[in-house]
């Protein structure tokens, strides 16, 4: 966890993405689904507020069941769902701080300290985003970044471009290696998916 020194220095706020459509999920609301009786969204609020307490929610639906979590939330610029940087580049759009940290609404198996690894990397690094890796591939979405970064974002969504993958990889990016536990990264995007996680990983 940052010292306040730090936290000050820095100016950290935490994002929940919660903006997606989840078509998969007959489009219900994926952050609102509750896994192990509790929301799928506060998982990732829980991660985060070991962090900081400045967290920004971003989503497009049900705001009013978002809001009632305790935290700001913020809708796209536009309204037809152009995907996870949309949200990144609002987000940068309604804070002051210095450094991003970002999560999705739906994995559950995130924690804090997995959080703070990803942080720590930007932080101690001369580099404009640190990103999580599994040894095999990028979780474009478990992510810090710096606010600076602004007006390049929105420079690429202007441009027509959506792949987070593609502007990650113009960036001046570190990789964060959690090739130890690949498994903190799934994500949930059907009702049957939910339905195994809460099988093989039951609550404490």
């Amino acid at each position: 966890m940052l010292s306040e020194h730090e936290n000050n220095q820095n100016k950290i706020t935490g994002v929940i993405l919660a903006g997606g459509l989840a078509k998969r999920m007959n489009n219900q609301d994926k952050g609102l689904i509750n896994y192990n009786k509790q929301p799928l969204v506060t998982y990732a609020i829980t991660a985060l507020s070991t962090i900081t307490k400045h967290i920004l929610i971003n989503a497009n639906r049900n705001r009013e069941a978002y809001l009632s979590f305790g935290f700001p939330v913020i809708a796209d610029q536009t309204e037809d769902f152009q995907g996870p940087l949309a949200g990144i580049l609002t987000a940068m759009l309604n804070t002051d701080a210095d450094i991003l940290l970002i999560a999705p609404c739906d994995s559950p198996l995130i924690k804090g300290e997995h959080l703070q690894k990803i942080l720590t990397a930007l932080t101690e690094n001369d580099v404009d985003v640190a990103v999580a890796f599994d040894g095999k591939r990028l979780h474009p979405i478990f992510l810090a970044l710096r606010r600076s970064l602004k007006n390049n974002l929105q420079d690429y969504l202007d441009s027509g471009q959506r792949k987070v993958l593609n502007w990650l990889n113009q960036q001046n990016m570190i990789k964060v290696n959690f090739e130890d536990e690949p498994e903190i990264f799934v994500n949930i995007n059907t009702l049957t998916e939910l339905a195994e996680l809460e099988e093989f990983m039951p609550s404490p």
